[in-house]
């Protein structure tokens, strides 16, 4: 049923982006000479230059509709090859830039989670302390947890929990059948991804530092690492170059211009600064080389089918191949043959984002799309690209079948 959706969707729109993916293919940002001739080391130890790159991406890209993409890839801990293609704004036709500002969605959570990290080193957060004994009062008397009254288990959520995405809540209480929040099992004890647990945290910081978050994760991670083109909240600095989103069919979705900051998911980016952020973390400039060890140690380890829904118990055996868990705030790969990675996604609508990066070699690849399709291009752009063969892709969802699926269940 779910690969005759998939066929039904592909042959329905197949007219349409038949011209779409001319537009894809034609306007590729124009690299400069150095970007074409870059070395790209795969992490079988093969090579391919930029411009061998940039033409498989272009091909991946317009095969599966993908309105716009960012492309980094790092080798040593270092940004080797960046290149953008597509459109940013396809009535406007206006073509993906270096500059352009894209929205992150849930690879906030990555870089929030190494803010906290910070927090820890300097002694004002401590992973294993109740969190609601940051906030003044019990949980309960905040209006928006005020349906976990009658559950002590709240009182022992801690920063470790909710970074680990292990607190027992949903992903977001707005997907309960009742719109009520509440926990699902003994935190600590079992994996479910929770943008819900990211924002209780996100309360937690905000009242020990006194401060919005927006300001907090400038002054410690984004300005310190030079990404003068990221905010938790929008800047009228973006206002000239920014990246509509675009559905499954190619409308216009807009960019949700977010005023208030979410540690879930509010944050924009370009790709470069994401690079940038990752030569940072590689080479200790982040935090302490104690608290990235602690923010990449396997916290749980996940043996479920599939990521999403969250609360799904069908297990799978997929992720014991490649040693899949999670750490705090990033997914983890334990026992692949290229070492051990970290990893996190972003999904909303009109994007698609995924990064990860092979922590021996510092061998990474980031890539940002404004376009529903983008999880469709991801397969063939790492295994193609970075030589990239032990992401989980069905866990993920970023097969055929798990993208429909997504689909029919939104």
């Amino acid at each position: 049923m779910v690969h005759d959706y998939a066929v039904c969707m592909r042959n329905r729109l197949a007219g349409s982006w038949l011209v779409w993916g001319m537009v894809v293919l034609l306007a590729g940002g124009a690299s400069a000479e150095a970007q074409k001739k870059a070395r790209i080391r795969r992490l079988d130890g093969t090579t391919l230059t930029g411009a061998k790159a940039a033409t498989i991406a272009r091909r991946a890209l317009a095969d599966q509709h993908v309105t716009g993409a960012e492309i980094a890839v790092l080798n040593g801990g270092k940004v080797v090859w960046t290149e953008e293609f597509g459109m940013r704004d396809v009535g406007a036709k206006l073509p993906m830039g270096p500059e352009t500002v894209m929205w992150g969605a849930s690879i906030t959570k990555g870089l929030f989670s190494s803010y906290v990290m910070t927090l820890v080193d300097a002694g004002f957060i401590e992973l294993d302390k109740p969190v609601w004994t940051y906030l003044g009062k019990p949980l309960p008397q905040f209006d928006k947890y005020k349906d976990l009254a009658g559950d002590v288990r709240w009182r022992r959520i801690t920063a470790r929990h909710l970074l680990s995405h292990t607190s027992g809540l949903a992903n977001f209480a707005a997907l309960e059948p009742d719109g009520k929040m509440r926990l699902h099992w003994e935190p600590g004890t079992r994996y479910g991804y929770s943008g819900e647990g990211m924002n209780l945290l996100q309360m937690v910081v905000e009242k020990r530092m006194g401060k919005p978050l927006d300001e907090l994760m400038r002054e410690r991670i984004f300005a310190p690492q030079g990404m003068t083109r990221t905010s938790m909240v929008w800047q009228e600095s973006f206002q000239g170059n920014y990246a509509l989103g675009y559905d499954p069919t190619g409308v216009n979705l807009g960019h949700s211009k977010r005023m208030n900051p979410r540690a879930a998911g509010s944050m924009d980016t370009t790709v470069g600064d994401l690079g940038r952020f990752v030569e940072g973390l590689l080479a200790g400039r982040v935090m302490t080389a104690k608290a990235q060890a602690e923010m990449l140690r396997p916290q749980i380890s996940i043996t479920s089918l599939h990521q999403f829904p969250t609360l799904a118990n069908e297990k799978g055996d997929e992720g014991s191949r490649v040693g899949l868990s999670y750490g705090l705030g990033w997914g983890l790969l334990s026992a692949t043959k290229y070492g051990p990675a970290f990893f996190k996604e972003g999904h909303g609508e009109g994007a698609q984002n995924y990064m990860i990066c092979f922590r021996e070699k510092g061998d990474c690849m980031i890539v940002l799309t404004n376009s529903e399709n983008g999880e469709m291009a991801f397969r063939t752009l790492f295994e193609k690209i970075l030589g990239d063969t032990v992401t989980p892709w069905e866990w993920e969802g970023y097969t055929a079948a798990g993208v429909a699926e997504s689909r029919k269940n939104q």
